[in-house]
């Protein structure tokens, strides 16, 4: 099992570097960070100002792609999806291909000062949630769970980054 990082446009080496290193803590494989899209552009939808999250997996979905590869793919734009008015991220289950969005994880996006260890963890917790559900994991009833499903910034702020004893499990390594 290896877990693909690919920065969907412009992410500093600084932060993919961090979170690379915490999903591999949790995951316990190699993790690699690849280049891929530099723009976004095809996503944009200029109604919303937000970028199609399920488009971007697209995109990410063209790329070679090894049997025993998760991708995620990090971008620091606004994403939604249909019928919602933000994600966090989402995951393609039978791809293994997720991806999550920084934008609305840093503190400045609500007009407070930035905080980066905060922005890390929420960062990690996004990921880690996301790429949970490329092993087939639903979201969880634990609210401490990973995989508790987060409808507000408030949610990734209270749950973990670890999996709990129930979805442990479900890891198809």
């Amino acid at each position: 099992m290896k877990i693909i990082v690919k920065p969907l446009g412009d992410i500093t080496d600084e932060v993919l570097n961090e979170l690379r290193d915490r999903i591999n803590g949790i995951f316990n494989c190699p993790v690699e960070i690849r280049e891929d899209l530099s723009n976004l552009a095809h996503a944009y939808n200029p109604q919303r100002k937000q970028y199609l999250s399920s488009k971007l997996i697209a995109s990410l979905n063209a790329s070679k792609k090894g049997r025993d590869e998760k991708i995620i793919g990090i971008a620091d734009v606004d994403l939604y999806a249909p019928g919602l008015n933000f994600v966090f991220g989402e995951a393609n289950i039978s791809s293994g291909i997720a991806t999550i969005s920084l934008c609305r994880l840093r503190q400045e996006y609500y007009g407070l000062p930035p905080d980066k260890n905060l922005f890390l963890k929420r960062a990690a917790k996004e990921i880690v949630h996301e790429l949970g559900h490329t092993f087939r994991l639903g979201h969880c009833s634990d609210a401490k769970c990973v995989m508790h499903f987060s409808n507000s910034l408030a949610d990734t702020d209270w749950k973990e980054v670890n999996f709990c004893n129930k979805c442990r499990p479900g890891l198809e390594f």
